[in-house]
């Protein structure tokens, strides 16, 4: 069995219209991405080519438009969409994914609003 190895990607911002309520749609918010992506890095190591592995420069600015791209009511389905998204890259066997919400509309204090998903090639 072949480990895999792990590239981060973390607090990826972008402001998206993500919600269930109008207010959300309307006024937009901050959301953070932050991605795990796990592959195998020694053909890109031992070439020193970064087309054997993940331009994770590039993932970067996929995941930002896709938050600032079309809305969607859930969290989880921009998950789903971004984790979709990293997967289409060759190099990408699995990807964690997790969307952070810190101004969801709650009405008592609180932090941080996440959903962490982990899709994989199948």
């Amino acid at each position: 069995m072949i480990r895999v190895d792990r590239v981060a990607l973390r607090g990826l911002k972008a402001r998206g219209h993500h919600g269930v309520f109008p207010k959300e749609r309307e006024e937009g918010q901050t959301f953070i991405v932050d991605l795990v992506l796990s592959l195998d890095t020694r053909p890109a190591a031992a070439s020193d080519d970064l087309t054997k592995t993940v331009h994770y420069g590039i993932v970067a600015e996929e995941v930002v438009g896709i938050v600032q791209g079309e809305p969607v009511d859930l969290i989880e389905t921009l998950a789903e969409r971004i984790a979709r998204n990293c997967l289409q890259h060759d190099a990408v066997r699995e990807v964690e994914v997790t969307v952070h919400k810190p101004d969801a509309p709650i009405t008592v204090p609180f932090d941080d609003v996440t959903i962490t998903i982990t899709r994989s090639r199948v």
